[in-house]
């Protein structure tokens, strides 16, 4: 199995791309999770009028430094609010299916949408719809879109897919040979169980998102930083005969003054200390990668 993580790693500190990437490679990563959760309004690669040209240009870069993108994902937002933030989430998704397609990436994340008092019946229709109008751009590139299990942690009232079996049935609900799963192992970690819910995806299951947590809050750290048993999570991946990349999804062992799970607390006088620096990062980095290998290795699974 080949360990991957996500250029979001860097999101913060770097502004280009390219810089994201040089990091991640620094720390021996050599597959990638492109990031596009963030829709800037100076994007290079979902809002420019040369996205096609920046797309080459990093899959290029990445080359030469012997890295390999191999998933992605998509825009941040709810498809299910309506007005303008529905048109902009739409347009940048399909921006980024394009993406993939212009660089090679076979596997993109696409969150579904999610409202308070909403039935499991109404969920499964109105977020069909919206996968439905990606399914053009999905044929067109011969990208596979994957949604991805929530917990309720995040979603508070919201309905949304948090079990393998919920995934599976709204997966086998959509219904198109390109709409599959990635399982995201700390938010099942605030649900509980992995086995049994990794078991139930089977052959759907496509993608991984990889981190941890106290087993309360989303908190995307690096494994043994929180309460996921890995062994729990290997054994499923084995048994379940996933074939995919080992992905991580850990990007936030060091936080930002604002967050959405709690903003850093103020002292007016002094701002010095109250952002987590670059070198920092680039040192959890290798730590997450040597971490990676141990998991995969003691499992005699690990690929360069």
């Amino acid at each position: 199995m080949k360990l991957a993580t996500t250029l979001g790693d860097f999101r913060g500190y770097c502004d280009t791309y390219e810089d994201r990437v040089g990091h991640v490679c620094e720390a021996g990563f050599r597959y990638l999770d492109l990031d596009l959760y963030t829709a800037e309004k100076n994007d290079a690669l979902l809002v420019s009028d040369n996205w096609k040209e920046n797309a080459k240009s990093l899959k290029s870069y990445a080359e030469s430094l012997g890295a390999t993108f191999i998933q992605a994902h998509s825009p941040g937002g709810n498809p299910l609010e309506k007005g303008e933030k529905f048109d902009y989430l739409l347009k940048t998704t399909i921006r980024s299916i394009e993406v993939c397609g212009e660089i090679g990436i076979k596997n993109t994340v696409v969150h579904a949408g999610m409202l308070k008092e909403i039935s499991k019946e109404e969920y499964f229709e109105r977020n069909r719809e919206f996968f439905r109008k990606l399914i053009p751009t999905m044929e067109k590139c011969g990208v596979n879109v994957l949604c991805e299990n929530s917990t309720k942690a995040n979603m508070g009232g919201m309905y949304f897919t948090n079990s393998g079996s919920d995934m599976l049935e709204f997966v086998k609900y959509v219904d198109h040979p390109l709409f599959h799963a990635c399982w995201d192992t700390g938010h099942a970690n605030c649900e509980g169980n992995q086995y049994d819910e990794i078991m139930t995806l089977g052959e759907e299951l496509y993608a991984l998102h990889v981190h941890d947590n106290g087993g309360h809050r989303d908190e995307h750290l690096i494994p043994y930083c929180g309460t996921i048993n890995m062994d729990d999570v290997m054994h499923a991946l084995i048994d379940s005969g996933y074939s995919g990349y080992f992905t991580f999804e850990a990007s936030s062992c060091l936080r930002h003054s604002r967050y959405w799970l709690g903003n850093r607390r103020v002292f007016e006088k002094d701002t010095r200390l109250s952002e987590p620096q670059l070198f920092m990062q680039k040192q959890l980095e290798k730590l997450m990668f040597d971490t990676g290998k141990y998991i995969l290795e003691k499992y005699d699974l690990y690929e360069e």
